[in-house]
């Protein structure tokens, strides 16, 4: 099995008439996933290759059947069109607009707590079933179908994550790319609570980032939640406070936030934290007996 994406989703995608829009959605044809309709204001009635073009999302998902959206809408447009698809009903929203205003997300947020879609990022590479279906902008080919579920604050490093395990023959179910925004949908707790519900899923990675709590936050949870063996990784042990590092959410405030207090609380929850990212993939071979 898999979280949230699988062969079953049909996929639509607002803004598939921009650039980012076509290039992303070929690739995500081109790896296997059904994409049924695209979205762009005024454009209705269009094709892009052979997928039809509507202007609304409430009329995408009455004439398709979409359950999924991936957003290449610009920054000032992004917010409203996540909101679309929360009340058109679309069940998993994927942001990957980056340079959403805070304040623009603070509205989704509630919006989306207050429906039952699952929002993914913004300012994230999406997610994937490897094998079943691509909904974002990551490399397929690193990708291998097997028992291991990933979450990530950071796109690039989920990438390497996932390379690596697929090098140590280590496979996954899926992964997905919560984004370092400061206001996100899906987080870290969101994620391990799918993935524990989730039997073929046997065992995550968590790749965590400075700034904020959400990893302490998800030690706690796993404490008292989670039975599958976890493995951990945090970036920016070198990170000075005071400067932000990558991400929006990704800064140090004084002695909170540092990746060193968030190892130490994934460690005190039984996490095996991985300290060199070059020695992930090994690790997780002998910690997931593959």
């Amino acid at each position: 099995m898999s979280i949230l994406v699988d062969e079953n989703t049909r996929l639509l995608v607002q803004g598939i008439t921009g650039k980012e829009g076509q290039f992303h959605t070929r690739q995500c044809v081109e790896y296997g996933t059904t994409v049924v309709a695209g979205v762009t204001p005024g454009k209705g009635g269009q094709h892009m290759d052979s997928i039809p073009v509507f202007n609304t999302v409430e009329q995408a998902r009455r004439e398709t059947d979409a359950n999924v959206s991936m957003i290449f809408v610009p920054p000032a447009f992004a917010a409203d069109a996540i909101m679309e698809s929360v009340f058109a009903g679309i069940e998993v929203v994927v942001a990957i607009t980056e340079g959403i205003p805070v304040l623009d997300m603070m509205k989704v947020y509630h919006v989306v707590k207050a429906g039952s879609s699952h929002l993914i990022g913004p300012n994230c590479p999406g997610i994937i079933s490897p094998g079943k279906c691509k909904v974002g902008i990551m490399p397929g080919p690193i990708h291998r179908e097997g028992i291991v579920g990933v979450v990530s604050r950071s796109g690039t490093l989920t990438y390497e994550v996932v390379d690596q395990l697929t090098k140590n023959g280590v496979g996954q179910s899926t992964c997905l790319g919560i984004g370092g925004d400061p206001v996100i949908g899906t987080n870290f707790i969101d994620a391990l609570k799918l993935f524990e519900a989730d039997p073929d899923t046997r065992g995550i990675v968590m790749v965590g980032e400075i700034g904020g709590s959400a990893e302490e936050d998800a030690a706690e949870f796993i404490v008292r939640e989670v039975s599958k063996p976890v493995i951990g990784f945090v970036a920016g042990l070198t990170a000075p406070p005071g400067r932000r590092m990558g991400h929006a959410g990704a800064i140090i405030s004084g002695s909170s936030g540092t990746a060193q207090a968030k190892i130490e609380a994934m460690e005190k929850a039984g996490i095996t934290v991985v300290r060199n990212l070059g020695e992930l993939g090994k690790t997780a071979a002998e910690v997931f007996s593959v």
